[in-house]
Parts: C-alpha cells; sequence; structure tokens
C-alpha cells in the first residue's frame, strides 16, 4: 500500500497546531512561524490553507416524508450523562438544514455513502424512486457511492435512475420525461463479468480554482448475499479495501492528494447516541464492525471515510495502516442527521492537513422552515400515489414495532405469509421473515385523514416495500435445524440475523453461547412437538430468502417450490381478514423465542 509522502516541516507545523486546538485554515496559518511560510522564492504565502465543509448522509431510502415511530427520531446525549429522543428527518427539513449550513462556505461539498434509494416509502417506490432522484438533485448533492439496495431492481435500472429515461415497462409517470441524476453515482468496486470494468465512474474529482478532491466510491464486497440474485446478475463485486487503494493510486498520479472514500460498509458504535463521542476517555474501542477492518488497512492516501449501511450514527477516529487517526463518520439513515466535516486543504501540498479534520453529526429537526421546492414535490408524487396509497387494508390497537431480537411486525408478517401459505397449499407448516425485509413497524397514530389504528397501503408498502413473492418450499427437520443455526453461524456469525418465526414455532437462543450452539436445538418445538429430523416440512418464505440470500445457504436447498403472489399483498389481505374498526388487531407478544443472556 502506498503511503503519503513523510510530512514536511510546514505540514509537521499544521499537524501541531491542530493538536493544540488550532484547526481551521486560518488558525494554522497563523501558526506557522515566519520560517516555515517561506520557501525558495515564495516568501510568505497568504491563503495557503483553505477550509473545505463536506456534508454528508447516508442510507436516505427514499424516506422524502418525515419518517414515522422510531425511524424518525433520533437518541441524544446530554451533558448530565443522561438521554433524550429528537424527532428528526424529512427532506422538506433536509434541505433547509442543508442550505443554512452551506451559508458562509464559498468551498462546500455535500456527498452520500449510498442506499439514497431502495427500501423506499410508497411515494418513491411505486415510481422505482425518481421522486428520491429529484428531490436529491434539488439538494444538490455532488456524489454518492452505490449502496446494495442501488442494485434492487439490478445495473439496468441503477444506469437509468443516473442517465435518465422512462421505466422500460410502466413509461413516464408525468408528462415531464425523467432526466435522471444530475450527480454521479460511484461504483468503484462493481464490475461487468464480460468486461472487468466498473459499470458506473470509479472515482470523481470535485474542483473549486485550485482546489481539488477526489472521491472513490464502493459498496460492500457482500452486496450479492443481501441482494436478489436478479439484481446482482452479470455483476462481481471486489473486495472494498483493495479497489479503494487502486484507485487512490490512480488519482495520486493525476496530482490530486486530497482523497475522500465513500463506501457503503459500516460499523457499530458503543452507544446509540448521535452525538457519541468515539474518542472520548473510557469509550474503548468506541466502534466495531466490518469498516474498522477496512478503515485500518486503507491507505494512508486517502483522508477521511464516509459510511453507512448499518444505520447508526458515528463520528471516529481510526488509525490508518501508518498508525495516524482519520475520521470515519456515519450518519444514521431516513435523512435524520447529516455529517458536517471540515476539511482543511493545503494548496502547497494539494493534500488534506489530516489531523485538522473536524467533524460533527448534526439533527435534521423539524422546528424549521419547510423548503418549499421540496414541498411541492413530495405534494406532485402523494397526489399521484393517493388513489393507492390511501386505501385503507386493516386495523390496529396499538402500535406493532419493529424493534428487538424478534419484533412484533417481524412476527406479524411470519403469521400473514403462514396464512397464505396455508391458502396456497394446506400442507404448508410455518413461515420465516428475514429481519432485513421489515423496513418499519406500523404506528397507531394516523399520520394523514384516514384515522387512529388505520393500516393504509402506503404504510404497508413502508413496511414491506421490496416485491418479494411469497415462495413454498420442502426440507427436512435436519435442514429446518440448521436454517436456525445459520442465524448466527457461517456469514452471520459476527452479525446474527434471526429470523422471525410464525407464532406455531418456538426455540431458544441462548446468547452466552457462541455460533451455531445459540440454537438450543432440543428446544425447537413446532406446534409444541420436537421438530423430527427425518421428516419433510413445508415452509413458506420469501422470494429472497427462498434464493438462500442473508446467508441462508439451506434456504437455496429447498425442494418442490411453489412461487405465490407478493408479500405485500399476502399481508394486505391478512389485516383485512383479521382486523376491523370494531375488532382492531392487537400486535403479537413477540414471545416465540426465548433468548437466554
Amino acid at each position: 500500500m502506498q503511503a503519503k509522502p513523510r510530512p514536511s516541516r510546514r505540514r509537521t507545523y499544521a499537524l501541531l497546531a491542530s493538536a493544540a486546538g488550532l484547526a481551521t485554515a486560518a488558525a494554522l496559518a497563523s501558526a506557522l512561524p515566519a520560517d516555515a511560510h517561506s520557501g525558495k522564492g515564495h516568501g510568505h504565502q497568504p491563503g495557503r490553507y483553505q477550509d473545505v465543509q463536506l456534508l454528508s448522509f447516508n442510507d436516505l431510502h427514499g424516506n422524502l416524508e418525515p419518517p414515522s415511530g422510531s425511524s424518525g427520531r433520533v437518541i441524544e446525549l446530554q451533558s448530565d450523562g443522561t438521554t433524550k429522543s429528537v424527532d428528526a428527518g424529512g427532506v422538506e427539513y433536509l434541505a433547509t438544514h442543508l442550505r443554512q449550513a452551506r451559508k458562509g462556505h464559498p468551498y462546500s461539498i455535500t456527498a452520500a455513502g449510498g442506499d439514497m434509494v431502495g427500501a423506499s416509502p410508497l411515494i418513491s417506490g411505486l415510481f422505482h424512486d425518481e421522486p428520491t432522484i429529484e428531490a436529491l438533485n434539488k439538494l444538490d448533492l455532488d456524489v454518492t457511492t452505490v449502496g446494495n439496495h442501488e442494485f434492487d431492481e439490478g445495473a439496468k435500472e441503477l444506469a437509468r435512475l443516473q442517465n435518465g429515461g422512462c421505466h422500460p415497462t410502466d413509461g413516464c409517470y408525468t408528462d415531464q420525461k425523467f432526466e435522471g441524476a444530475d450527480f454521479p453515482y460511484l461504483a468503484a468496486n462493481v464490475l461487468d463479468e464480460k468486461t472487468n470494468k466498473p459499470i458506473l465512474k470509479p472515482y470523481w474529482i470535485w474542483k473549486k480554482k485550485d482546489v481539488r478532491i477526489g472521491f472513490i466510491g464502493v459498496t460492500l464486497e457482500g452486496t450479492p448475499n443481501i441482494v436478489s440474485t436478479d439484481g446482482v446478475k452479470g455483476l462481481v463485486f471486489k473486495d472494498e479495501v483493495e479497489t479503494i487503494n487502486k484507485y487512490a493510486k490512480e488519482l495520486q498520479r493525476q496530482g490530486v492528494q486530497s482523497i475522500v472514500a465513500l463506501v457503503h460498509e459500516g460499523g457499530f458504535p458503543s452507544s446509540s447516541s448521535y452525538n457519541y463521542d468515539c474518542d472520548s476517555p473510557g469509550a474503548g474501542d468506541g466502534i466495531s464492525g466490518p469498516i474498522v477492518d477496512i478503515a485500518k488497512n486503507v491507505t494512508p492516501a486517502v483522508d477521511a471515510l464516509v459510511t453507512g449501511h448499518t444505520h447508526t450514527a458515528y463520528v471516529c477516529t481510526i488509525d490508518d495502516p501508518a498508525g495516524h487517526p482519520r475520521m470515519v463518520t456515519s450518519a444514521a439513515s431516513f435523512g435524520r442527521l447529516y455529517t458536517d466535516t471540515t476539511l482543511t486543504y493545503d494548496r502547497r501540498t494539494g493534500d488534506i492537513a489530516r489531523t485538522a479534520v473536524q467533524s460533527a453529526n448534526r439533527v435534521v429537526t423539524r422546528d424549521v422552515a419547510k423548503a418549499p421546492d421540496m414541498t411541492q414535490l413530495i405534494s406532485k408524487w402523494n397526489t399521484l400515489a393517493a388513489p393507492i396509497g390511501n386505501r385503507a387494508i386493516g386495523y390496529i390497537s396499538a402500535d406493532v414495532n419493529n424493534t428487538g431480537t424478534e419484533s412484533p411486525m417481524g412476527d406479524l408478517i411470519a403469521d400473514a405469509q403462514f396464512a397464505y401459505g396455508k391458502e396456497l397449499d394446506p400442507e404448508t407448516d410455518l413461515a420465516l421473515m428475514n429481519p432485513g425485509g421489515v423496513r418499519a413497524g406500523l404506528t397507531y397514530t394516523a399520520k394523514g385523514a384516514e384515522g387512529d389504528g388505520v393500516v393504509t397501503y402506503a404504510e404497508g408498502f413502508t413496511v414491506q416495500p421490496f416485491a418479494n413473492t411469497v415462495n413454498l418450499q420442502d426440507f427436512t427437520g435436519a435442514q429446518l435445524v440448521q436454517v436456525l443455526k445459520e442465524q448466527v453461524s457461517g456469514s452471520n456469525v459476527a452479525a446474527p440475523k434471526i429470523l422471525q418465526p410464525s407464532k406455531n414455532l418456538t426455540y431458544t437462543l441462548d446468547l452466552t453461547k457462541s455460533g451455531a450452539d445459540r440454537v438450543v436445538t432440543d428446544s425447537v418445538r413446532l406446534n409444541g412437538a420436537a421438530v423430527d429430523p427425518a421428516a419433510t416440512y413445508r415452509v413458506a418464505t420469501n422470494s429472497f430468502l427462498a434464493g438462500g440470500g442473508d446467508g441462508f445457504t439451506t434456504l437455496g436447498q429447498g425442494t418442490n417450490d411453489l412461487v405465490g403472489t407478493d408479500d405485500l399483498a399476502a399481508l394486505a389481505q391478512y389485516l383485512t381478514a383479521n382486523s376491523s374498526a370494531a375488532s382492531p388487531l392487537a400486535p403479537p407478544a413477540a414471545n416465540r423465542i426465548t433468548i437466554v443472556q
């Protein structure tokens, strides 16, 4: 890996100034002694340092309207050690915050860490996320990397979002042609398997006067494991570190020394508070997860990493291969936060004064004026979506939350798919739902005029936006137990993915053990009876799981396949059949998995 040149005496003074808390360009310049400003024939160089504002966010997922429930709140750590919940998010507010933040900053860049689209609410997802691309254009987004969800509908659809044009099946939604993204999507580590070249630009260079900063964009190498097979057909996903290091060298050959990596992979901070300081005394490592190894191995040529994917919030420094701290950030998800970073650019070296970098996450509060252009955009698309989205599909007596190892919302979906599976084939024995496919819960308090407790199609769409089908497959009892063990072993050992079971399946998850042993085999019961390893069981899952997604390779080995309707239709059918205004559905108790800690 190529290291940056050893700092000159001038750069060393800049680093010392930063360490003393003099982190702005003006402070750095004033901290240099007279002889440090002089060189061969140059003399004093005013304006050598330029502050560049980097505003960033990630994992918007088409959340144009303020997200509801816990998805629309962030946790703030107070000075006395307590926490409070703050309502946040919505592009009407995000636009206002970003525009206010840019004031007084002539050198300002706005970048994103992937998953701008995909798994989106109805207002965007119903229209193949054209509304979100339009919103991002209005936000003046400069650049983003692809995330895994940019591949939900395949590479051709991603190219359409970039380049514009009407949808090949649904056509144009308005009398105006969709123009595509004004900003570049970067996909340095996503190659066409035939040409072995990136399917989109691998990097982009921001330029203003004599300041140049390069951006390299990658998504997680494991994208094929969490996206449908059709979505990644014909594509190869390369190692994140190797790819970033490759293009960092290429940028340096072009004379670009200031480099930011946009990485759609993330970590898990030790606190859920958005303003938690990973580097504070007593915080320990402060952050764990895949991004730590990536950050530790990406070439020192890269000055900062903007990350995403895990929907967590952090502003941390992680040492690069040379042992020098480097800023790594993430702004949670759904437009609830943005990160405000100051990069101090040294015009003499063309590089960033690395330890002068300052960064903080800012809340997209809803106590500011809404951006009128965003309000107009939301109104336009809501009008088009209203005939479908406002239809009532069921009634609930309280919030159905999507929280916890086993969530009420996950259980409700599993019950819905089990009921649908029994209609499709009376021999269906159970259903399993992947937690990543449950994108939100259902809230009792109405967002519109539908009334409290009413579940609309739009709300259901927000919960299950992937258009997966409900599939039936046969497995032996031994395979079924193996599926449960794959929740906590193999590719899921570091970050378990606990399947949400239908109400007739129970078992114990012992978190005091490790790996596959966490699933207590003798505890697995179906309708109260032990599972027979040699018997055949009919299992309902969505098509993503039926293809072995999320590391559940055994689910990709089922037999006697039967493909049913889409999963949202199954949920809507279940809610309609099992609830009414007079008798609303109560949230499941989420007690099917006994957890030992």
